[in-house]
């Protein structure tokens, strides 16, 4: 092989591959190596030398530097010999150079495009050609791709198998949210927001709770944007997933206030923390407890995994016949004056609706 040729060798494969230089000689002066000690039928003394500069080769045998022999003389065997050792060191310092780039970026959002679709699993392709799998236990339900979709995916684990990496990717983990919020918040990257806990029932609801560090920032509406532009950017990325915001406190009262909205008008002393049993009860108005529960359960236990408490939920109705069919035992008395002021309140709102029908029939 002429100088010439191996310099334009090298510098080929590194532009195609992305294999750095010094890589690849060591590579071809390996696999030189091993084809002459192979012909000569030694398993050591023999090592081939290749000029960085001008791409001579030299054998430094053990009685001396000699050129290296013609790959006439070396024979077809030694040929194969080096083509196939050759391409095993650059197949294994590709598979080293993309198991290191996404390593570093295991739980970060990358960009990618559907590739093609193997029956429920996904291939995409990364930046720089390389290909991730997105499984189907790793896919929002119900979501449907094509070819070419351009998404975004959490890099969730980089392995090696052989001489290839694999890549794993999810769109349906909890921390994919939170890294599209690290992505569209700003104020999250400089660290005056924190995103303190997610809940994700995905393709369906997510919920957020996000803490200010500063408290002339709104948290809230900082992640909503201008008009909810933010959030909006997040929602069309996880192709219209309801993404509730709150507001994230110390205190668990508040903050199982804060977890069940949409629910509403939620008093703090209807709330009662059993610490023993890390459970909540929860007395709620007869209009507000669908919306406290939410379709299929769905929002009471999304607002349980942001507490991290247990959440029971029950209207003074419901309270009240229960205790009465316990035959009052075990019956909570702080519980039973917020059923008490529960059922006063709807008594009072219904004697100002009367209230307000008398007036009106007065003055028509």
């Amino acid at each position: 092989m002429r100088k010439d040729d191996v310099l334009r060798l090298i510098d080929a494969i590194h532009r195609e591959r992305g294999v750095d230089r010094e890589i690849l000689f060591m590579a071809l002066e390996e696999a030189l190596s091993m084809a002459v000690r192979k012909k000569v039928g030694v398993e050591d003394g023999f090592e081939v030398r290749i000029n960085r500069k001008d791409g001579s080769i030299m054998l430094q045998a053990p009685d001396g530097s000699m050129s290296l022999p013609s790959a006439e003389e070396l024979g077809r065997i030694a040929a194969q010999t080096t083509k196939q050792v050759f391409m095993q060191k650059i197949r294994e310092a590709e598979r080293d150079r993309v198991f290191d780039e996404y390593q570093d970026l295991v739980g970060t959002v990358v960009a990618a495009q559907v590739h093609k679709l193997e029956g429920p699993n996904v291939i995409v392709q990364l930046s720089g050609r390389s290909e991730a799998l997105l499984p189907r236990s790793e896919r929002i339900p119900q979501e449907r791709l094509h070819v070419g979709d351009r998404l975004r995916v959490l890099v969730k684990e980089v392995r090696k198998e052989g001489s290839r990496v694999v890549i794993i990717v999810s769109r349906k983990d909890p921390l994919f949210v939170q890294k599209l919020f690290e992505v569209e918040i700003p104020e999250i990257t400089e660290g005056l927001i924190r995103v303190m806990r997610v809940a994700r029932d995905p393709g369906y609801r997510s919920k957020v709770a996000v803490f200010s560090m500063d408290s002339r920032v709104d948290c809230v509406g900082a992640c909503l944007g201008v008009r909810g532009t933010r959030i909006r950017n997040i929602n069309d990325e996880l192709r219209m997933e309801k993404v509730d915001i709150i507001e994230w406190s110390d205190s668990l009262e508040e903050l199982v206030q804060n977890a069940l909205k949409p629910a509403k008008e939620i008093p703090v002393e209807h709330i009662f923390p059993d610490e023993e049993a890390q459970s909540v009860f929860v007395l709620v108005s007869e209009d507000q407890k669908p919306l406290a529960i939410g379709m299929g359960g769905r929002n009471v236990r999304l607002a349980a995994e942001i507490v991290g408490w247990d959440i029971e939920l029950k209207t003074p109705a419901e309270y009240e016949a229960e205790i009465l069919a316990s035959g009052g035992e075990g019956e909570v008395p702080d519980a039973a004056l917020a059923a008490e002021a529960v059922s006063s309140a709807a008594e009072a709102d219904d004697d100002g609706a009367q209230d307000n029908e008398s007036k009106r029939e007065e003055d028509a």
